[in-house]
């Protein structure tokens, strides 16, 4: 990792689940359409995709994402309104989306958020995951001028706020698809 004294692998791998009474196709439908991100994700709050077939493996999504002051405050996070781009790696209908974080140069990162969907009787349970193998471009710049137990807190504290959203989501996505 180089930057970071954090040297468990992954630096992230989080996720949560939900059973949703709605079935698999139905539920991937709504997951797999990121403009609609605002309705219940925590920071994105829209965007569009940007190159290639909407959802398609390949595809690229610019979010608009916004985070509040509160958020790991003591850490150097970016505050307010910032755009992200992200590239579609898995696409299965039914079962399971995936996008990778790409840096500014329009690289893929190891930073791979996704949503997978298993069938459960009359509906399906829907996990929501996170996975960041190796320090993105965001996460160097963050801990960039950090000692060592500021970036074991960091770690720590961001980790948690991932789960939370985590679960947040799902939450969110549940009441948007059962609730039509």
């Amino acid at each position: 990792m180089g930057t970071t004294s954090h040297t468990d692998a992954p630096l992230f791998e989080c996720g949560a689940e939900v059973r949703v009474s709605a079935p698999p196709a139905e539920v991937y439908a709504v997951v797999s359409d990121l403009p609609r991100s605002a309705e219940w994700s925590q920071e994105c709050i829209g965007g569009t995709w940007v190159s290639g077939e909407p959802a398609a493996v390949g595809s690229v999504f610019r979010g608009t994402n916004r985070r509040s002051p509160d958020v790991v405050s003591w850490a150097p996070v970016v505050r307010g309104n910032w755009d992200t781009e992200a590239e579609v790696v898995a696409a299965e209908p039914g079962r399971n989306f995936r996008w990778a974080m790409r840096t500014k140069a329009g690289q893929r990162q190891d930073s791979v958020w996704s949503f997978e969907i298993e069938p459960d009787g009359e509906g399906c349970v829907l996990a929501h995951n996170f996975r960041m193998g190796e320090a993105t471009e965001g996460i160097r710049g963050i801990i960039a001028d950090m000692d060592d137990d500021e970036k074991r807190r960091f770690f720590v504290e961001w980790g948690a706020k991932v789960e939370q959203d985590l679960a947040a989501t799902l939450r969110r996505i549940k009441t948007v698809i059962e609730n039509r």
